[in-house]
């Protein structure tokens, strides 16, 4: 188990961060979990501990939002992020994260701008979008995928179900099952892997107080934020997480 304090700083606001992201409220803002815990610690070791912590997040999660997802989402998604998944664990060790990080942040970017441009030159929301079984199946095997060698899988999924225009709880609730099948299907490969050593699981433990409180936090946050409101802070947060990425895939590749 960690016992540096100064690991402490950084792991409980990354909790905290990830937690109101899992409670339905901020989406893709989970991101910063492990790269804020990376500052103290290896990545590899920050993704470690964090998965355990995702999964008693989840639980608690699904316990908040039962019955309440959209279930053409996820027959939509839910399949090609499996197959993201088993894409990603074959290529964990020669694909090029850097390069991944790059390129999912430029294009939460530009999905974020090309939001903003259509809703300042028209002066009104645009238009809903549609069920898609290809974007969806793109979308989803893009988020497991990413989710699997780079932990980024929040932007590409949101590509896909933000433009939907879902009710705010529909929308939070239907993450949180998307995320809780992929997070729950990495278990055996992480096992695989060797990333749930002892001293990993212990602090893990240490740490499953805040994550509770911040996951009920962000429940909470879903239900009094307006939905107009609740979808302008999502689109900030995609465009903070795709600047993020874009200076990661960069520093990691000069």
């Amino acid at each position: 188990m960690i016992t540096d304090p100064i690991f402490y700083f950084a792991a409980i606001p990354a909790v905290i961060l990830v937690g109101i992201s899992k409670g339905g409220f901020g989406g893709s803002i989970a991101i910063l979990g492990v790269p804020l815990m990376a500052l103290v610690i290896s990545p590899i070791q920050a993704a470690g501990i964090m998965l355990p912590i995702l999964i008693l997040m989840d639980f608690i999660a699904v316990a908040s939002y039962w019955g309440v997802f959209d279930r053409k989402v996820l027959w939509m998604t839910l399949p090609g992020a499996l197959a993201g998944l088993g894409a990603g664990y074959l290529m964990a060790t020669t694909v090029d994260e850097s390069l991944v990080l790059l390129i999912i942040g430029v294009v939460a970017v530009a999905f974020t701008l090309d939001h903003w441009r259509k809703l300042y030159l028209s002066g009104k929301q645009p238009d809903r979008a549609g069920h898609s079984l290809t974007k969806g199946s793109v979308w989803g095997f893009v988020s497991g995928f990413t989710s699997f060698v780079a932990h980024a899988g929040g932007p590409p999924y949101q590509m896909y179900t933000i433009p939907l225009g879902l009710d705010k709880r529909i929308f939070a609730g239907t993450g949180v099952i998307f995320f809780f099948t992929m997070n729950v299907v990495k278990l055996v490969p992480y096992f695989l892997l060797g990333q749930f050593s002892p001293a990993n699981l212990l602090t893990s433990a240490a740490l499953l107080p805040v994550a509770v409180l911040a996951t009920l936090l962000g429940v909470w946050l879903v239900k009094i934020v307006p939905q107009a409101l609740f979808y302008r802070i999502l689109y900030v947060v995609v465009l903070i997480v795709g600047v993020k990425l874009i200076y990661d895939g960069i520093a990691g590749l000069v």
